[in-house]
């Protein structure tokens, strides 16, 4: 262990630029442990496979997109059942812990990890616990990120999040009906996403009726000028309506401004305001000031519609393999890993990895210079806070 009890990172490197950032392996505390042969080999499930087992060289790498010149790069060891495992079935006693609140896909991982143990490595006594760290065990310790806002840093995805973006068009197309069926009609969805917008501009894309998209990662203004006051108005004498879609996390410093600091949750973090109802008596006031416009405003906040309910089929075999890659990894002897998709492919990532930044929104990224395409809106950006943006993320527009 490093200082502050943070892990050490375990590097390998090798020729034209090779890293493998890898991740702890129980005989790195305990060397000359004993090996079996891997119980798969003797599974029917398993017999029309031609190769059960990844090569233990096997490794993917972080990014895809390279020029000739470049090196090769971070890789993470690949997912997958070795040949030799570090636990006898009879022995293992596999325990299941869960954190934060519901996520679609949640019940079809631990249904996973459990059939997964016992089908595939005769594995019988599981319990679910959040006795580890209290107890002190010495154990090999697997992690599957659960988060539906996406936010997690490396991987492709989190589970749940395709779900949540799907389930999210229910909303927004109720409030899009509402907006077109009133006179000066104005549909407000607020969606998840605390510190990242990846379900508000997913559902905003997919939705091709949104005419606003509001995330935390693009600061926005209400008055004057270019404003989002200034822009409704507009949309509303074109359009006789308009439609947006608010992230949680979205001008939280516009809603601090009148009113108290912010306390923390349970889990430590920052309890947020609820933008969606501040924006939504920013704009009656707004236009109750104008006498000559008379809005209808419906408001729609769907966030436990979403997060309680089950998983759709995409999420729902990613759950799997997430579960499988986790118990393989398990029963090959590493640790302190978290399993996810790296450049499509399963892969076992050091816990710092994914601890120490959070995946955003990058605002000078294509993707989302589409939504602006998509729905019209500006960028309610000025020019100082965009080239600061593409300074930092060194990414241009196009």
């Amino acid at each position: 262990m490093g200082e502050m009890g943070v892990p050490d990172q375990k590097i390998v490197e090798g020729p034209s630029g090779y890293v493998l950032e890898d991740v702890p392996h129980l005989t790195d505390y305990i060397p000359d442990l004993p090996t079996f042969p891997n119980p798969l080999q003797d599974n029917p499930a398993y017999s029309v496979v031609k190769q059960y087992f990844v090569n233990q060289d096997d490794t993917v790498p972080q990014k895809i997109v390279v020029q000739k010149t470049s090196p090769r790069g971070t890789h993470f060891r690949r997912a997958g059942p070795r040949q030799r495992v570090y636990f006898e079935s009879e022995d293992v006693h596999a325990c299941i812990v869960t954190c934060g609140g519901l996520c679609p896909g949640l019940n079809t991982v631990i249904r996973e990890i459990v059939c997964g143990l016992s089908h595939m490595y005769g594995v019988n006594k599981i319990l679910g616990i959040e006795e580890v760290r209290r107890r002190g065990l010495q154990v090999a310790v697997v992690g599957i990120p659960k988060t539906i806002d996406n936010d997690i840093a490396v991987i492709d995805k989190s589970f749940g999040f395709d779900t949540a973006v799907e389930e999210a068009q229910r909303a927004i197309n109720a409030a899009h009906v509402e907006a077109e069926s009133a006179e000066n009609g104005i549909g407000m969805v607020k969606l998840m996403g605390r510190y990242s917008g990846f379900i508000a501009m997913y559902a905003t894309l997919a939705s091709r009726d949104v005419d606003c998209c509001l995330i935390p990662e693009s600061p926005f203004y209400l008055e004057g000028n270019g404003g989002l006051l200034e822009y409704i108005e507009k949309r509303i004498k074109e359009n006789g309506h308009i439609l947006i879609v608010v992230a949680e996390g979205a001008g939280q410093e516009l809603v601090a401004e009148s009113m108290k600091q912010a306390e923390h949750d349970a889990s430590g973090n920052k309890l947020l305001y609820d933008v969606g109802l501040w924006l939504s008596q920013k704009i009656k006031d707004h236009f109750t000031r104008k006498q000559n416009l008379v809005i209808n405003l419906k408001y729609i906040d769907p966030t436990y519609m979403i997060r309680a309910i089950p998983s759709i089929a995409s999420d729902n075999v990613y759950c799997t393999l997430l579960a499988h890659s986790a118990i393989h990894g398990a029963m090959a002897g590493y640790t302190g890993f978290t399993v996810g998709l790296v450049n499509g492919r399963h892969t076992y990532i050091p816990f710092y990895r994914v601890t120490e930044s959070r995946n955003k929104v990058v605002i000078t990224d294509r993707m989302w210079a589409r939504l602006l395409s998509s729905t019209n809106q500006p960028s309610f950006l000025c020019s100082k806070v965009v080239q600061e943006a593409k300074t930092a993320n060194g990414t241009p527009l196009f």
